[in-house]
């Protein structure tokens, strides 16, 4: 189990670079925004795959994104099943990692609570 557990780790680090580099020569900038692979997570059988992105851009960039990475997803498992030897070539799902930026919402949220709270201090540590 501990074998398997190892293999999927590196089969989803080596999707992961594979596929950013696949994502930088195919997409420009202009039409998608920067995209970076956040994460791969792939199913327990390694034929499907979801790729989650980070996405830095326009909002429309960011309408758009989904859309090209939908009609280009063949092209991108076709150059991915050339570079990386697996039995199977997994199925790729993309996503839009809102995680980054619901995090960043998240601080600025508490930096404003902290300036409008009356007589705040740092606490000492």
């Amino acid at each position: 189990m501990d074998t398997n557990n190892r293999r999927i780790a590196r089969v989803k680090e080596l999707l992961k670079q594979e596929i950013a580099v696949i994502l930088r020569e195919e997409l420009s900038i202009e039409e998608v925004g920067l995209l970076t692979v956040n994460a791969v997570g792939v199913g327990r059988d390694l034929r499907s795959a979801i790729v989650f992105l980070g996405f830095v851009g326009t909002s429309a960039q960011r309408r758009r994104a989904p859309e090209v990475l939908a009609e280009r997803a063949g092209l991108i498992r076709a150059r991915v099943g050339s570079s990386v030897r697996l039995k199977f070539t997994p199925e790729l799902r993309f996503q839009i990692d809102d995680s980054i930026e619901q995090g960043n919402r998240v601080l600025a949220l508490l930096d404003e609570l902290e300036r409008q709270s009356p007589g705040s201090s740092p606490t000492p540590q």
